[in-house]
This record gives C-alpha cells, sequence and structure tokens, in this order.
C-alpha cells in the first residue's frame, strides 16, 4: 500500500519537527522573523487546514489545550493577547531536538509516536520532556501532526 507511513517516515518528521524548533530560536536571537519561521513550522508539520489539531503544550495551564493555528502560534512565540501565559517556548534558544521514542504505532496513514525528546539548550544541558505526536499523511504524501502532547515529567 503506496500510502502507509514507515518508521523510516516518522524519524524524518521528527528530525525536521526539531530542526523547526531550533531555527525560529535561531531566527528569534538573529532578528530576524521568527513569527514567520513559527507560521512556516505551523504550516509545514500540522494539519490545521484538515480541522482542528489536537494540542497540548508543555508549558501551557491557563489555556492547556490548543486547537487552532493561532493558539498553537502563540505557545511556539508569544505575543498574543489572549493566551497571556505564552512566554514563546520556540524562541528560547534551543541548539538541538532529539527525540528518543518507545514506540511507534502505524496503521496505514496514520502513526502515533511516544517517548521523551529532549531540548538543548547553549550551555548544552538538556530539557527533557514526554510527548505524543499523532501523524497522518496527506494526500501529497506528507507527514503532518494532528496529535501533539507534551509534558515535563512528574517531579514528586
Amino acid at each position: 500500500m503506496a500510502d502507509m507511513i514507515t518508521l523510516e517516515e516518522v524519524a524524518q518528521a521528527q528530525q525536521v519537527w526539531g530542526d523547526g524548533i531550533v531555527a525560529i530560536g535561531k531566527a528569534f536571537t538573529d532578528k530576524e522573523d521568527f513569527v514567520a519561521a513559527a507560521e512556516n513550522h505551523l504550516d509545514t508539520l500540522y494539519n490545521f487546514e484538515a480541522g482542528d489539531v489536537l494540542f497540548k503544550p508543555t508549558k501551557a495551564a491557563d489555556a492547556q489545550f490548543r486547537a487552532t493555528r493561532e493558539s498553537a502560534l502563540s505557545y511556539f512565540v508569544g505575543g498574543n493577547a489572549k493566551f497571556a501565559e505564552d512566554t514563546g517556548f520556540a524562541i528560547h534558544p534551543w541548539t538541538k531536538v532529539r527525540f528518543e521514542n518507545m514506540g511507534t504505532y502505524l496503521h496505514g496513514d496514520y502513526a502515533v509516536a511516544m517517548g521523551n525528546y529532549f531540548f538543548t539548550q547553549t550551555d548544552g544541558s538538556e530539557v527533557k520532556v514526554e510527548y505524543t505526536f499523532g501523524y497522518n499523511k496527506t494526500a501529497d504524501g506528507k507527514l503532518k501532526i494532528n496529535l501533539h502532547h507534551s509534558s515535563l515529567p512528574f517531579a514528586g
């Protein structure tokens, strides 16, 4: 079946996602158009054109679920008065993002991956975040995210 998602496609989508987060932060640090970088990230990797995306970002408490492109953009870059808690997760100058998948479920043109991803800071230290991403394959053969849940590990 030509439209089946492979593990390699999921790994590639994760690499592109991580590179996109790094690019947003670099654009911010370099005083470039970081909002455009974030919009490109969302348009390239998230399937908002097909409807709501189930998006639960890591550092969101007041508006903990973000189903629209506008609310996801605010989480990544901040500056939207509707989401006052947002400081711009992606404008932090992360230098690398790496994924460690605990498991990946493949089912035709849909896949779900779960595990940890690690955001490398400028001092080389990493921030570990737990995630679950759902991907569907669009008509043009690209993987797009329609489920994004991430959270900091329990520290109790």
